[in-house]
């Protein structure tokens, strides 16, 4: 288990399919997270990717996030292209009563101090609809800067936006102090 200010960040356990499940449906969130329409989701699909996680647990490091004794979301590395030595983050709060509460950036500075330290990553990257300002300036904060911007790439909601392109390289995390502990 990883531990930060706010926020621990554990394995996925079976225990967890149906809150996530309920997530999954949350039309709201889908559409900030993510670029793909959003679409009903079974506790069976939910199921079946938990299980693909188990085998594969290369391509991705799954973690859920607890706060006050309960899940309120789910956060991950993944995409590792061990040459490069980089890799994708991916966070979704699912519980609308930690939104905008710093629990999200307690997250994503844990689960950064885990990549650098533990996969000896030279980067960190992510992809942020441009409308999700608020994941914006959450990113920003934790040290990942803008390095591209994708124009009208995605489709939510029936409109185009850009894709924000951000990274954190190991010495900016370096020099700006390495925070969150990883125990």
């Amino acid at each position: 288990m990883l531990s930060g200010e706010k926020v621990k960040l554990r394995a996925v356990e079976r225990a967890d399919l149906d809150l996530l499940t309920a997530f999954d449906n949350d039309v709201e969130l889908e559409l900030v997270a993510t670029d793909v329409p959003p679409r009903p989701v079974s506790r069976t699909r939910r199921q079946r990717r938990f299980e693909e996680q188990l085998k594969e647990s290369r391509d991705v490091v799954p973690f859920m996030i607890d706060a006050d004794g309960k899940a309120i979301g789910e956060c991950s590395l993944g995409n590792f292209d061990q040459v490069a030595r980089t890799c994708e983050l991916g966070i979704a709060i699912g519980d609308r009563d930690y939104w905008g509460r710093g629990y999200g950036r307690d997250a994503v500075r844990v689960l950064v101090a885990y990549g650098f330290r533990s996969f000896n990553l030279h980067k960190i990257w992510l992809e942020v609809g441009a409308g999700n300002e608020r994941a914006v300036r959450a990113y920003r904060a934790c040290g990942f800067v803008e390095e591209g911007r994708l124009r009208e790439q995605w489709y939510v909601a029936g409109q185009y936006v850009d894709v924000v392109l951000m990274g954190l390289l190991r010495t900016d995390w370096q020099a700006s102090g390495e925070p969150a502990g990883t125990g």
